[in-house]
């Protein structure tokens, strides 16, 4: 019974009350005294039942059940029992760190973007690229944080410096000579240099997270599972985008 159907059956109480009371004498004759007895006997008795179940539920406290692993009981926790961060491995940590780096020269790389060609195509891709690695740094910084754990900057030391003169290379991150080779060229040239160098880039993150869940004990944390599976997914089918509009400008040119 909620506390609801408990306030409707206290005000249907109190209307059988107000009934009883109006019931005339004569209708009861010689019995009428006992009969009004039991009649405010009986509703007192509901009364008190409704009552008891509202203060009861009123009381009430949540119960918190944590399921158990297959073949283990159930266990019952306290309110105040807190939800801890499951422990992480070091190749978790440095994933992350890496990929932090990682992403950043791809944010870097399609800031060139506007101010280098005019391709509507490969500014939305590099739009998209923009958004979400953007994102993905984030996230990333965020789950670093929140484990205590060191946060890459991503800001280069000095206006103009080449990002990858002050972070660890990772697996298909440009050089710096690529990268002021990408720099120095405009137009059509500037379209295959990039969709070539972002491949590259992109074949280097696939690599990173092999070699993530390559690891022993590595991957399981649930948040980083699902990133690292997501950027798998996504950076593979922005390599087939690339390397579908790499082959477009192929054939564009023999015509």
């Amino acid at each position: 019974m909620d506390l609801t159907t408990c306030t409707g059956l206290r005000v249907r109480i109190e209307q059988q009350s107000t009934l009883i009371s109006r019931v005339p004498d004569t209708h009861m004759g010689a019995t009428r005294l006992p009969m009004r007895i039991l009649l405010a006997a009986g509703v007192f008795a509901v009364f008190l039942f409704a009552d008891a179940q509202a203060q009861q539920m009123g009381r009430a406290s949540p119960v918190v059940v944590q399921p158990g692993a297959p073949g283990t009981p159930t266990k019952t926790l306290s309110t105040s029992a807190k939800a801890s961060l499951p422990p992480q491995s070091r190749a978790d940590v440095e994933f992350m760190q890496g990929m932090i780096f990682h992403h950043a020269q791809a944010v870097e790389m399609t800031a060139m973007i506007p101010s280098h060609t005019q391709n509507k195509n490969l500014r939305a891709l590099g739009a998209r690229i923009s958004s979400s690695q953007s994102d993905e740094i984030k996230f990333m910084k965020r789950w670093l944080a929140a484990r205590g754990e060191s946060v890459p900057t991503t800001m280069p030391a000095m206006p103009g410096m080449d990002m990858s003169e002050q972070m660890p290379l990772m697996p298909g991150m440009l050089t710096g000579e690529q990268m002021e080779a990408l720099r120095k060229s405009d137009g059509r040239e500037f379209d295959r240099m990039f969709l070539v160098g972002m491949i590259q880039h992109h074949n280097g993150a696939l690599t990173m997270v092999k070699d993530l869940f390559d690891t022993a004990g590595a991957g399981q944390d649930a948040e980083l599972f699902n990133f690292a599976t997501d950027a798998d997914n996504s950076q593979r089918a922005e390599i087939r985008i690339m390397q579908n509009m790499l082959e477009k400008d192929r054939y564009e040119e023999k015509r």
